[in-house]
């Protein structure tokens, strides 16, 4: 499978995205190679033994990502207990990577939980500009955060070594847009594939069993 010009593949994602999802397709089981994929090269995972992993693949600047993100944390909270969510921020382009390190810097400083969504409201509802190191750095001074230590954080050997391994990650899925989910390391799907973001959590849904099956 060849990844699509980002700009593509977004914008096909977009078309998407939010269309209704009709009884038929509630009722036919996913199939591979039309709702998801199965990574050629199995991809690492973090989750320990008996665990699933999911993992979402975003960009704060995707309107998309941004769309998805509530509908997200409310299936997160409903998920299985042995499913395990983590948050990858993609690099398509060098222009990406400063908001890739602004979430492993939050991350690194135990914020997300309080300034994740933030970002998002920042870019989408107070549509500022976060695409540069020095505006980032300035905007989360503004939310109450030490700015020395952020940018210490923010420039530091581990957080871009966080980033570059999520970039590994990213391509290893083959991650040809955002907001896409992958499973286990071994599965992916996203807007285009699955044809709605909400029918991607139920195909989530149905290869976790999979997995958890042993299948």
């Amino acid at each position: 499978m060849k990844r699509r010009d980002f700009s593509l593949a977004c914008s096909a994602a977009a078309g998407a995205a939010w269309l209704p999802t009709g009884a038929s397709a509630q009722a036919k089981p996913p199939q591979v190679g039309t709702d998801y994929l199965v990574v050629e090269k199995p991809a690492s995972v973090e989750a320990p033994a008996g665990k699933v992993e999911v993992v979402e693949f975003f960009w704060y600047s995707c309107s998309h990502c941004n769309a998805f993100e509530p509908a997200l944390e409310s299936w997160i909270k409903r998920a299985p207990k042995d499913v395990v969510v983590r948050r990858v921020p993609v690099a398509f382009q060098d222009s990406f990577v400063p908001q890739q390190r602004l979430f492993y810097t939050l991350e690194a400083m135990g914020l997300l939980d309080k300034l994740h969504g933030k970002v998002f409201a920042a870019i989408h509802g107070e549509k500022q500009n976060l695409t540069k190191a020095d505006a980032i750095a300035d905007w989360v001074a503004k939310q109450g955060v030490d700015k020395a230590k952020f940018t210490e954080q923010y420039n530091s050997f581990s957080v871009a070594t966080k980033a570059t391994r999520g970039t590994q990650l990213q391509n290893a899925y083959r991650v040809e847009g955002v907001p896409s989910l992958g499973i286990a390391g071994r599965f992916y799907t996203d807007a285009t594939l699955s044809k709605s973001m909400d029918r991607a959590l139920q195909v989530v849904e149905f290869l976790a069993a999979q997995v958890r099956a042993g299948r």
